[in-house]
């Protein structure tokens, strides 16, 4: 199922005034994608989840699902959540410690008092779906924390739901459960084909989980798009830096030619990407650390050659962090560990165009 949402606003009241959660949001969900919701704490992402599921009432606009209206303050819509169809995976799980794992997945058919044998069979194909058959008599105090994770997914799955929401599943996961899990989930969300709204403010998250991602600041939805062109090709600054690491480099427009733009900064004269920006408009240069390939010796005579020094190198495990000093810029890189680079060395390294991205500043 689809989702629409048109000119959604929420409003909270706050020391003395309206704190405006939402503000306006437009948005369009495709049916059998995984969609994230991205960005930072406070930005919204939880608020409009809410919304959606109907654990919050919004003040203006309007939600749709598969077609069907199920708020609209124009319209006098309000469908209760239980009756828009959507399962729901909580930060905290909400599982119930005193019940065991068939009741922890029963329970929502239990309370809608389906036959006992339709609730047998229902909870039993979904954790087959999430790999727990056999610990339906398990407490769910005995389970680790992945499992708990996974019982959590089965209950909101066990109704058969049109569209499932995550809000923010994983992060009460150590780091290696937590990339476990996530390739589990994308694999298995994959297969059953259903739409599934994820919200985190964990970029890798995002990146690895989505089919589209919507980048979310102040309440409003700043960019759309793939997980590609959401971190190759953004075009606010703060979508660049929000979602991977970057140098960002103030720098001024002085020319369009040959399909590139032309601009001055610190690093010197480069050709970047093609943005459509006048001559002389001040810009952010985004450059991402893994296209920074510091060499020896130092050398080079062509175009979008950038010299320095390097200020510290710091060993991280599959790679050396280096931080380059060019004019007054630090830049970070990404430097394989065999690369014969020490601290203190002069360098030089070339920046291909298409890896130079122009945001605004």
């Amino acid at each position: 199922m689809d989702i629409a949402i048109e000119g959604l606003v929420k409003e909270y009241a706050g020391e003395g005034r309206g704190i405006r959660a939402l503000d306006g949001v437009d948005l369009t969900i495709p049916a059998g994608t995984i969609f994230t919701l991205l960005g930072p704490s406070g930005c919204g992402k939880t608020t409009l989840l809410r919304c959606i599921v109907g654990l919050e009432t919004p003040d203006a606009g309007e939600i749709r699902i598969g077609g069907e209206v199920v708020w609209s303050k124009r319209r006098g819509v309000a469908v209760p959540t239980e009756k828009r169809g959507l399962g729901m995976v909580f930060q905290t799980y909400a599982i119930w410690p005193h019940m065991s794992v068939f009741d922890n997945v029963g329970y929502p058919l239990q309370v809608r008092r389906r036959p006992r044998a339709e609730v047998r069979d229902a909870v039993a194909r979904a954790l087959a779906r999430v790999r727990l058959e056999g610990f339906e008599a398990r407490l769910a105090t005995r389970l680790s924390g992945g499992q708990q994770q996974r019982v959590a997914l089965a209950r909101a799955l066990v109704a058969e739901p049109r569209v499932i929401l995550f809000d923010e599943p994983l992060s009460n996961l150590d780091a290696k459960l937590r990339e476990e899990t996530r390739k589990e989930l994308k694999s298995f969300l994959g297969t059953l084909g259903i739409t599934a709204v994820y919200v985190t403010h964990d970029r890798v998250e995002a990146l690895a989980l989505s089919d589209s991602i919507a980048v979310m600041q102040g309440g409003r939805i700043v960019e759309q798009g793939s997980p590609q062109k959401i971190y190759f090709e953004a075009g606010h600054r703060f979508v660049a830096d929000f979602i991977g690491r970057a140098n960002l480099v103030e720098a001024t427009v002085r020319g369009h030619a040959g399909g590139r733009t032309q601009v001055e900064c610190a690093l010197g004269t480069l050709d970047c990407q093609r943005r459509d920006v006048a001559v002389g408009s001040t810009v952010t240069l985004c450059l991402r650390p893994e296209f920074i390939r510091p060499d020896l010796p130092f050398a080079g005579t062509d175009r979008n050659v950038v010299r320095g020094e390097v200020d510290s190198l710091t060993f991280v495990g599959e790679v050396f962090e280096a931080e380059i000093r060019v004019a007054t810029e630090r830049l970070l890189a990404r430097v394989d560990p065999e690369a014969r680079i020490a601290q203190g060395d002069r360098v030089s390294f070339t920046l291909a165009p298409e890896h130079c991205l122009l945001v605004a500043a």
